[in-house]
């Protein structure tokens, strides 16, 4: 397979293996490699049927040196036994969730993009119920699977301003399942997300599903802004998932930037406030966002066109760590060995 590594999408390829495991009568089995891309499951699955399935998204990154990182993977892992937890699934023990990942980079070394290209090794963990169940209840089976892809920037343009819609639609419920990474919140997405591309919108903004007046999440992004007194902020909401980039960036413009970084309600009818603002997740990365339209109202931050000063020198440091060129600090980044 050829592959253009600087012209890379943020879409599936196929790569030859991905990790495979099965709990079954209370425990895992030991998992394994193979190179079939094809789930086999039971036609009454819950994951099918009732949507028992959680999953998460992180990167491999090749250095100068031609090694590869993993960007704070046990936090991926963590995040997942929460999911699970609150889907009454099995857990996946901490010490198996990265041996997999481990294990898949390495078995697809060739993939991971070379340093300089500006692509990632995506990696996907899922975990879905299955078996033979068709009652409304925890699954008696699960798989846990991992597979990977190499990929480019989420939004088209990377590291460019790009406009959102303010979307009146709800991302997740209050006290619903908004803090974790199943796949149904991301259902529930599709149709304003496409709306949004239809009126030639980046993604949409969701608003607190309570009051609709504060900013929850970009699309499935999470969101930050720079306020005038140099304040680093993102919103706090108990229904926005955790990003591990958001609370990576927020530690970064703390200790690194020497800003006062902080969780508070972002109102919407406020953002004259914020000199900057920007979506970051692990796909995005960080996008920065040139104005919100709401309703008849477009509020443009720093420029349509230009990055902001502080978003650059965040996306500067945060990308530097990942790839291997900036220190990180104490326990972000797991070398694998090839």
């Amino acid at each position: 397979m050829t592959i253009d590594w600087k012209n890379l999408g943020f879409n599936y390829i196929k790569t030859p293996f991905r990790y495979l495991s099965t709990w079954k009568d209370g425990k895992w089995d030991q998992g394994k490699l193979t190179e079939d891309n094809v789930l086999h499951l039971h036609e009454s699955s819950a994951a099918l049927h009732y949507g028992q399935q959680c999953f998460e998204g992180l990167k491999a990154y090749r250095c100068k040196d031609g090694s590869i990182n993993l960007f704070r993977v046990d936090e991926n892992a963590k995040r997942m036994n929460r999911s699970a937890r609150r889907l009454l699934m099995a857990e996946v023990p901490e010490e198996k969730f990265i041996q997999a990942v481990e294990e898949v980079v390495k078995a697809n070394e060739e993939f991971v993009p070379p340093y300089g290209s500006g692509g990632t090794l995506y990696i996907r963990p899922l975990l879905i119920g299955m078996g033979e169940s068709i009652a409304v209840k925890s699954a008696p089976e699960y798989l846990f699977t991992v597979f990977c892809m190499p990929v480019g920037a989420y939004f088209k343009g990377g590291l460019t301003p790009t406009n959102f819609l303010v979307s009146d639609y709800d991302r997740a419920a209050p006290y619903g399942t908004g803090a974790i990474k199943v796949g149904g919140n991301y259902a529930a997405s599709l149709m304003p997300g496409e709306e949004a591309h239809e009126k030639q919108f980046s993604d949409c903004i969701y608003l607190d599903p309570a009051t609709h007046t504060k900013i929850e999440e970009v699309g499935s992004a999470n969101f930050f802004g720079i306020t005038k007194d140099n304040r680093f902020v993102t919103p706090l909401s108990p229904s926005i998932l955790p990003s591990i980039t958001k609370y990576s960036l927020l530690e970064l413009a703390e200790k690194r930037l020497g800003m006062e970084a902080v969780e508070e309600d972002v109102y919407l009818d406020s953002l004259d406030q914020y000199l900057e603002a920007g979506a970051c997740g692990t796909a995005a990365v960080i996008s920065p966002i040139g104005g919100i339209q709401n309703g008849d109202h477009f509020h443009v931050f720093y420029s349509e066109t230009e990055v902001g000063p502080v978003t650059q020198k965040l996306y500067d440091e945060l990308t530097g760590i990942q790839f291997g060129d900036i220190e990180a600090p104490k326990g972000w980044i797991r070398k694998i060995n090839v």
